[in-house]
């Protein structure tokens, strides 16, 4: 890249900048009056980002480029964290709908700045509390969520109008949702304005987490339906998180995890453009979840690797126009998996370091994980430790002074050409096994193969086997494993939880009116079996108080159940 050629990209940044600048100091985005200066802590002031020396030629800069401009390699926003920190979301959620919500609570008035729901595995299934498979699992991986009624008592003194919520389910997402809706018109507030994610991304579901309700198709059909809806009723609502998180929990590489997730959000790109929306009007609504696993300077690469690809296939290949559409906007747990139950103090290292690569890498919202996590769900103080890991990240580092603070090193560089280059691999190969040049049918096909799963089983296999030698290490497990750590105590959810969730269910099945849920789930099966879209019918069965399983039974009457190839 010419000298001229990095000299006009660094004004081009610095009038952007000095924009932002001005349009948040006079109340804008982030807060007005804000100063912008910053310093490192022995107090030299230090610039918004660093390039290239003046008048360096450095041979393709443009794939590194500047903050805030194409191809985003280095960040969405001119600014950096300065103008617009990381949103402190963390993951919640436990026992039943009036317990969650005191945690909601804590986590809010302690600086957490948005929620993020996690469901009960009957929830995630779409089943009710009462359902027979349900025994024994009814709110102890997170909230059981059976009807719009508990979703009132979620949120229950939160105001769903000023607070922006996530919920990580993909399966029952549209139902769910719906329910969500429903609370937020009881409490008054205007359902065109809220702000939120649902994961909803099915197609991760069939590589790696196994919770999906019917085939493919069915479920996609529902995912145009909300695209739709959300476009037209609900503009500053993200409908689809795609993600990345759990197909790397299931074992995959970090490249794996980059290419498969990419994929996924081509696939419901071209479900959008198939069902002639502008891709200028839904890429804009479409976010991410990654994966901060440990090995730190690898997963910097990755999420740089990821915002570049996304905006260069929005453009070159979706024909996207506007900045807003081909930016990747992402979330970031840190890996689950990386946590250990023995020596689970060492877990809050791990945290740390897998948040500051998050960090550093630009995630744009981030949940830190629990010690404890690996043996229940957290405890209220391990909770706080895991808000408190951000906070210190974002209060004490100075690590958000500067945006992409490693671009141009030599390693990340590489490490993210690397990693594109393996993506565009395994793009290529999706293409190839659809047949028709679509991602889409590439991935259906690869899901019915078994070569997502084949993949990931192969790359979980050889981890295991580099752990077993000893060529990789986990400290506390095979090396350095003396220690004089007790035992930790951890949240028990009581089967009382259980117990009281199946009375309350039963008594608000009676207290309904049955012939409006009839008629509601009636209409549901009717309309299953059209292309007319679905969320309105399934909202109305929500606002009758029909329940999660009532809603997925009848949907599931009219689609069938799935079952996945078998691997050997």
């Amino acid at each position: 890249m010419s000298v001229e050629d990095i000299e006009a990209g660094r004004g081009r940044w610095q009038e952007r900048y000095e924009a932002a600048a001005r349009k948040i100091r006079s109340g804008g985005p982030g807060g007005g009056g804000q100063d912008f200066r910053r310093t490192t802590i022995s107090g030299d002031e230090v610039a918004p980002v660093y390039g290239p020396p003046e008048g360096a030629d450095l041979p393709r800069f443009d794939r590194i480029g500047w903050p805030g401009e194409f191809p985003y390699t280095r960040g969405l926003y001119p600014t950096g964290y300065r103008g617009r920190s990381w949103t402190i979301r963390q993951f919640a959620g436990f026992g039943n709908a009036q317990q969650t919500n005191e945690r909601y609570k804590m986590i809010l008035a302690n600086g957490g700045g948005g929620l993020s729901v996690a469901f009960d595995m009957p929830t995630l299934m779409g089943r009710d509390s009462d359902e027979p498979q349900s025994l024994g699992e009814v709110g102890h991986c997170g909230v059981a969520i059976d009807s719009a009624a508990d979703m009132d008592v979620l949120f229950a003194g939160i105001p769903l109008g000023e607070v922006t919520t996530s919920m990580t389910i993909s399966g029952p997402a549209v139902p769910i949702f719906c329910m969500y809706l429903v609370a937020a018109e009881r409490q008054g507030v205007d359902i065109a304005s809220l702000n939120g994610t649902l994961q909803t991304d099915i197609f991760k579901e069939y590589i790696a987490q196994k919770e999906w309700l019917f085939p493919p198709q069915p479920h996609l059909r529902l995912i145009g339906d909300l695209m739709e809806f959300c476009v037209k009723e609900i503009p500053a609502y993200k409908p689809l998180s795609v993600s990345g998180y759990h197909i790397r929990e299931a074992g995959s590489t970090a490249a794996q995890e980059l290419a498969f997730t990419l994929a996924d959000g081509f696939g419901y790109v071209e479900l959008g453009l198939s069902r002639g929306l502008d891709v200028d009007l839904f890429a804009p609504r479409l976010s991410f979840f990654f994966d901060a696993h440990i090995d730190f300077f690898e997963e910097i690469a990755k999420f740089r690797a990821a915002r570049r690809i996304w905006a260069r296939w929005l453009r070159d290949v979706y024909g996207a126009k506007t900045e807003r559409a081909q930016w990747l906007r992402f979330h970031t747990q840190t890996a689950g998996v990386s946590l250990t139950a023995q020596q689970p103090y060492n877990n809050v290292v791990r945290t740390a370091v897998e948040a500051l690569a998050a960090v550093l890498g630009g995630t744009n919202s981030l949940h830190t994980n629990a010690l404890d996590e690996t043996l229940a769900l957290p405890s209220e103080q391990s909770a706080e430790i895991a808000l408190r890991t951000q906070q210190v990240l974002r209060e004490e580092t100075e690590v958000a002074n500067v945006a992409d603070p490693l671009g141009g090193s030599w390693y990340v560089e590489a490490l993210t050409d690397r990693l594109e280059a393996e993506a565009e691999e395994a793009f290529a190969r999706i293409k190839d096994m659809g047949g028709d040049g679509t991602i889409t049918s590439g991935l259906l096909r690869g899901i019915e193969d078994g070569w997502f799963m084949a993949e990931i089983a192969e790359a979980a296999f050889d981890y295991q086997q580099a752990l077993e030698k000893g060529e990789k290490k986990i400290v506390g497990v095979n090396a350095h494993t003396s220690t004089v750590t007790g035992e930790v105590e951890i949240l028990r959810v009581s089967h009382e939880v259980e117990a009281e969730q199946v009375r309350v269910l039963a008594e608000r099945r009676k207290a309904r009116s049955h012939t409006e849920v009839d008629a509601a789930l009636r209409r549901l099966r009717e309309v299953a079996r059209t292309e007319q879209n679905a969320v309105p019918v399934i909202l109305e069965a929500a606002r009758a108080e029909a329940t999660l399983g009532e809603i997925c039974g009848a949907l599931k009457e009219e689609w069938g159940d799935y079952r996945e190839p078998a691997m050997f």
